[in-house]
């Protein structure tokens, strides 16, 4: 995905590459891709600010690198030592897993999990997730998937009780 901004001027962002726009008050940009470029399937999440007219600010930069197996921390509210920060109280995690491999949803006390298969197919409490289908867990137990094919999850960690603001060209 091509990107320009009068602050940061052009950027590409790909699978290695993350790209989070913390938008705010006066914020022009631009996203496209060109006919030459190699087919794009992304992700593109908005999450409301806890409050309205922050300063704009960009952050684009590599990805750390992944495991199988293993939950990769995406980002997290500012200030919470996340690689990439949103202005509220939710965290990004991905996860790749092989077929047969069984790993624990990340856990949160007070927070509920919102999880979808990018990839592939799961197994959550013996109902099965494939391909663009989404879940949500409210309790704070340690919940298991199951691979039933090589996949790739994002999960959200999210504060039901996070402050946020209704303002804005998105989602109003």
């Amino acid at each position: 995905m091509r990107h320009n901004d009068v602050t940061n001027g052009p950027l590409i962002t790909d699978k290695d590459h993350l790209m989070i726009m913390n938008a705010g008050t006066e914020f022009w940009h631009e996203e496209r891709t060109l006919v030459d470029d190699p087919p794009l399937r992304m992700l593109q999440i908005f999450v409301r600010p806890h409050e309205i007219d922050l300063k704009p600010q960009i952050q684009h930069g590599p990805l750390a690198a992944w495991v199988y197996a293993q939950w990769r921390k995406v980002f997290g509210p500012e200030n919470s030592g996340s690689p990439f920060y949103v202005r509220n109280d939710i965290e990004m995690y991905d996860l790749r897993v092989k077929a047969g491999e069984t790993v624990a949803f990340p856990v949160k006390p007070g927070y509920s999990l919102y999880f979808m298969v990018y990839t592939g197919a799961i197994q959550v409490n013996k109902e099965r997730f494939g391909l663009r289908e989404t879940g949500l867990l409210l309790d704070e137990q340690a919940i298991q998937l199951t691979a039933l094919e090589e996949s790739l999850v994002v999960a959200f960690a999210i504060n039901p009780k996070a402050k946020i603001t209704k303002s804005g060209t998105v989602g109003r």
